[in-house]
């Protein structure tokens, strides 16, 4: 194959950081009309290499060809030029700004001094109707969903004249339904002529649409492979360097007294109408109780209610038998709840604060970390190594800023500041969102261990398979309520489909039996 047929090629590329190399030497060529994943840890420098690409960031050494022809990609200007763009894994959009007003910002086309509205919206509207990539060019960021915005970001992309489009960690804060709609917009784009780098490490994803995939560890290029004849254990064990188990092993829970007791709970969200409607749950120690449901159903608005971050309207919340509902989240902290959020950047960290201090956020008040009301920098340091490394969290240093580490290994520093605590009730919700294989396996180890040691544990999450994996008790959320429980062993994700969908159990297990026997009547 001649040096034609790739779009991209990047040879021998290095970036370092002081003495830190997050590219070592690390090669990549993509074909044009493919979709090639880039697929690795957290940590590994996939989003780094893109940004090299994309002229946010300069290698250190190495030779980046586009068509063909050596470049050199100084801005995220130039990589316009080039037909290169990026859709970022954390939104870069104007929430005041309209969508239209957002695709054409820093591209505007003026008439005598006069930005050209009309022309801008009839591109926008050509662009979107020809990719199936529906929005409503009116509306205001702030007030359309998370499928949309990404879908915004597209054709920001589309609308520079992108031939080449990196899509980082695209389906991380997407539901189901709307990573089916992504798979289709991006097959739909590479029929129309361009080519796609899909940063990602779900390997669902990667099967379901690439075609090759580049496999990088720890900042160096392990290998490049055809998708359809690799498996997802292969890519799994060359993405980490050891073999990944996707099941987890645990003992049968031996549940024991009541730690969380809700009644006929009401919560609002924050339109004003009531996300969560006479709500009753228990969970109690020894057992994890998985929350199963379709996004919208107000299992973000419990959680927000059982922490503290959003006031209840009626109804109980009692922990070991004490009322706790509408205490401040630090009293509700100090009663024994651990806390990992469904949303790490805006919940659960600091960003412009260093690793060590967000570490210590739940405790920096106590001793060791202070003496009389003076911070002890040496203690959270510490303390800060010591879970960084217990934790496998990639980073720099313990005193680099909680910003400069990528989504994976800030939801690991989460999870460790949270569970090193050892609290008596642990919320998890979505904790494994945007953490490749590896990290998965180890953090359901950690949350069952966790509750082995006579803890209850409350898991929230919209992956099936984690709630099948990691629950021994799994109860369903629908438009507010809890309309069914299940133990783990007796479901199945066809049924926790229907029964979130408000389909009562009986009549689920009724409709699966009649499909199950028609299947093998057509087969017998």
């Amino acid at each position: 194959m001649t040096d034609e047929n790739y779009v991209i090629e990047m040879l021998g590329v290095t970036k370092a950081f002081g003495n830190f190399k997050a590219n070592d030497d690390i090669h990549l060529k993509v074909k044009k009309g493919e979709i090639h994943a880039l697929l690795g840890e957290n940590g590994a420098g996939k989003s780094t290499l893109m940004n090299i690409l994309s002229g946010l960031l300069q290698p250190t050494s190495g030779t980046i060809k586009v068509n063909g022809k050596e470049v050199e990609i100084t801005s995220p200007t130039v990589a316009d030029k080039l037909g290169i763009g990026m859709v970022h894994q954390h939104f870069m959009l104007v929430k005041d700004f309209t969508v239209s007003e957002n695709i054409i910002l820093g591209n505007e086309e003026s008439r005598f001094g006069v930005l050209n509205r009309k022309k801008a919206q009839k591109t926008i509207k050509e662009l979107s109707d020809r990719y199936h990539l529906y929005v409503e060019p009116t509306a205001k960021v702030e007030d359309i969903t998370v499928g949309m915005e990404q879908r915004v970001e597209i054709l920001k992309t589309l609308y520079r004249g992108a031939d080449i489009l990196i899509f980082d960690e695209p389906t991380a804060v997407l539901t189901p339904q709307e990573i089916d709609e992504l798979i289709l917009i991006m097959k739909g784009l590479v029929k129309e002529g361009k080519s796609i780098i899909l940063i990602t490490h779900k390997l669902d994803e990667i099967k379901s649409v690439a075609d090759r995939v580049t496999v990088i560890r720890k900042g160096k290029s392990i290998d490049t492979v055809d998708v359809k004849s690799t498996s997802k254990q292969e890519m799994a064990d060359m993405m980490v360097g050891r073999s990944v188990l996707f099941k987890t092993t645990k003992q049968a829970a031996s549940p024991k007294e009541t730690v969380l007791e809700i009644n006929n709970l009401v919560v609002k969200e924050s339109r004003g109408l009531e996300a969560v409607k006479g709500l009753n749950l228990t969970v109690r120690a020894g057992e994890i109780v998985g929350i199963a449901g379709i996004d919208g159903n107000g299992q973000s608005e419990l959680i927000q209610a059982i922490t503290g971050l959003r006031k209840t309207e009626s109804g109980s919340i009692k922990l070991h038998d004490k009322e706790i509902s509408n205490l401040p989240p630090r009293k509700i902290t100090e009663a024994g709840v651990g806390h990992i959020p469904e949303d790490r950047q805006r919940h659960g960290l600091i960003l412009p604060m260093t690793l060590s201090e967000n570490i210590s956020l739940q405790s920096y008040y106590k001793e060791p970390f202070s003496h009389n009301h003076l911070l002890n920098e040496k203690e959270m340091d510490k303390h800060a190594v010591r879970l960084i490394q217990e934790y496998d969290v990639r980073t720099q240093s313990e005193r680099s800023f909680a910003a400069s580490l990528s989504g994976g290994n800030q939801q690991k520093a989460i999870i460790a500041r949270e569970i090193d605590r050892d609290p008596s009730l642990l919320i998890a919700a979505q904790p494994t969102r945007g953490l490749d294989v590896g990290a998965i396996e180890f953090i359901h180890k950690r949350l069952i261990e966790h509750r082995d040691q006579g803890n209850a544990v409350l898991l929230m999450s919209f992956e099936l398979d984690e709630i099948l994996n990691v629950s021994d008790r799994i109860v369903v959320i629908y438009e507010g309520q809890i309309v069914a429980e299940v133990k783990q062993s007796e479901t199945s994700e066809q049924e926790l489909g229907l029964l979130m969908t408000g389909t009562p159990l009986e009549q689920a297990r009724k409709e699966l039996q009649t499909a199950e026997e028609k299947g093998e009547n057509s087969h017998g």
